[in-house]
């Protein structure tokens, strides 16, 4: 299963949702490969506890190589560094996917992630791919060969006006390029249960039939600890609600994925 978590909208918890979950898999004994690719680097940092080395193997290698014109292409599996938790391995991003992203659209390179993933698809038994807030190459990329993919939304009305945009944009990549995308549904991030704005928001959303994911993700300072420490929830602190919230989410997607 390769999964993309996406939204236009920055600041939603894309990062943090990623490696948490990916951290939960690893921890139940399932190989685990992110994909960073977000210049940014979020996702690579919350990871391996520092910025990329650019010197180390990294998505931005793997870009890179597709540009030249080798008949023996390096693996994908070349390009990926381990993280300090076992089971979980890491494609780190680095700011070079800026100055990248050009040439690979006008030498029409779309579709190389696509093929990366078919390879690694037997090394890994599950692949994250975290984004940039941008329906960009590197996102298309992303939709385009991935079986699933996964909306966080931070209880913000704004956040609820791009929902619509992304779902049809997701479905729009699903009817021309990829049919086996589906969309695994919104991930309803930082939620004040207490909160009355959140709370009609969130059961808006739900009423109008749209993939709402239960349970909701709590709002927690908690996770800037994580943050910091790089350390994912499931090894700072098993037994928080926000990590129990992240397991029970994890668990729910791997019982539909075996449907």
């Amino acid at each position: 299963m390769a999964l993309v978590v996406f939204n236009q909208k920055g600041g939603v918890g894309k990062s943090t949702i990623t490696c948490n979950l990916a951290a939960i898999s690893a921890s139940q004994g399932l190989r685990t490969l992110v994909i960073d690719l977000d210049s940014q680097g979020n996702s690579s940092a919350y990871l391996l506890g520092h910025a990329p080395n650019p010197e180390q193997p990294s998505v931005v290698g793997f870009f890179e190589q597709t540009l030249g014109y080798s008949f023996r292409p390096p693996a994908p599996t070349e390009f990926v560094v381990r993280t300090p938790f076992e089971r979980l391995d890491l494609m780190a991003s680095g700011p070079q996917l800026d100055e990248l992203q050009g040439k690979l659209e006008s030498r029409h390179k779309i579709y190389k992630l696509r093929e990366a993933l078919q390879q690694l698809a037997p090394v890994y038994d599950r692949i994250y791919i975290d984004t940039p807030p941008a329906l960009n190459f590197y996102t298309r990329s992303a939709l385009m060969g991935a079986s699933g993919c996964l909306i966080p939304f931070d209880c913000d009305d704004f956040s609820r006006q791009a929902l619509y945009t992304l779902l049809a944009n997701v479905e729009e990549i699903r009817a021309d390029h990829n049919p086996q995308l589906a969309i695994r549904g919104i991930v309803v991030n930082q939620f004040q249960a207490r909160a009355k704005l959140p709370q009609q928001l969130v059961q808006e959303l739900v009423d109008e039939g749209l993939p709402v994911l239960q349970p909701y993700l709590p709002q927690s300072v908690k996770v800037r600890e994580s943050h910091q420490l790089a350390l994912p929830m499931i090894h700072l602190d098993p037994r928080h609600k926000l990590t129990q919230a992240l397991v029970q989410l994890h668990d729910r997607l791997a019982r539909t994925d075996a449907l």
